[in-house]
Parts: C-alpha cells; sequence; structure tokens
C-alpha cells in the first residue's frame, strides 16, 4: 500500500509500531487507553462505554 493512499487511521498505527520499535522501554507498562480504544473502533469503544454505563447502574440499584 503506497504511503500516498493509505488511510490516517493505518498511518498511526504505523508510526506507533515505529515508535515502539525505537522505545520499546515506553510499551512496559502495557499500553493504555488509547491503544485500546484504537484496537477496538468506534462500535467496541461505544460498546465499552455501553457495558461500564449498565455496569454502573446496576451497581447502584442493586448493591446499595
Amino acid at each position: 500500500m503506497h504511503q500516498d493512499k493509505e488511510t490516517p487511521e493505518r498511518r498511526r498505527e504505523r508510526m506507533r509500531q515505529q515508535e515502539l520499535k525505537r522505545n520499546p522501554s515506553g510499551s512496559v507498562h502495557g499500553g493504555g487507553l488509547p491503544d485500546l480504544v484504537g484496537s477496538l473502533g468506534w462500535k467496541g469503544t461505544g460498546i465499552l462505554i455501553l457495558m461500564m454505563i449498565i455496569g454502573f447502574i446496576v451497581y447502584a440499584v442493586f448493591l446499595r
């Protein structure tokens, strides 16, 4: 895939992978939220947020 035709998402991921190769100690503590959200996509992120909200409601209503 040519660089001029790659999507911004793929370009960011490629740049992130290059940075991890140059600085491997930066990934010792895990990727954190940006890596999680980047790997899930917008649908997966929405589902994750929805599950957190539902979990909070169940906790507040039944475990109070």
